[in-house]
């Protein structure tokens, strides 16, 4: 499992409008990465709609977030859509981001395999991880305030 104090793996990931999305372009400005099971359901929408109502105090804080799940880019534009979300859903179909940050569960409900943990990663303008918190229980939300505090201690 990753650790703060690490240099965040870096990737490249579709995003809903198809273009490449690269954790190398965001060096300079912190990072809140999010990692979610699937588009459409209840606790994920919770959690991606509490981060647009709340984009204001993470951009105060010079954070971009980034929010990843094993969707397609088609379901998350739809999903992106409907919901207003006002920052990158990225595709991590393939899974291989996932994995590189030990986010996946071997088996998830139904017998799915695959999917993404719950997960919240803090990396700095460095690249460095300041914040790693991967939930086992997807039906538990990141620690949002511990997020907005190493945020408001990054400066």
């Amino acid at each position: 499992m990753l650790q703060p104090g690490e240099k965040a793996p870096d990737f490249s990931l579709r995003a809903t409008d198809k273009s490449l999305v690269k954790l190398s372009e965001y060096r300079g400005k912190n990072v809140v990465l999010l990692f979610f099971p699937f588009a459409f359901t209840g606790v994920c929408t919770k959690e991606l709609c509490y981060m647009r109502d709340s984009l204001a105090q993470y951009e105060n804080l010079d954070a971009q977030i980034l929010a990843i799940s094993v969707d397609s880019p088609y379901t998350l534009a739809k999903w992106k859509e409907e919901q207003q979300f006002n920052f990158p859903l990225l595709s991590d179909f393939n899974k291989t981001v996932s994995k590189k940050y030990d986010t996946i569960y071997k088996e998830f409900a139904l017998g799915l395999k695959g999917v993404s943990k719950r997960s919240a990663f803090v990396i700095d303008r460095e690249g460095v991880l300041r914040f790693v918190e991967v939930l086992e229980n997807a039906g538990e939300l990141p620690d949002f305030d511990a997020i907005q505090s190493i945020l408001k201690n990054l400066g």
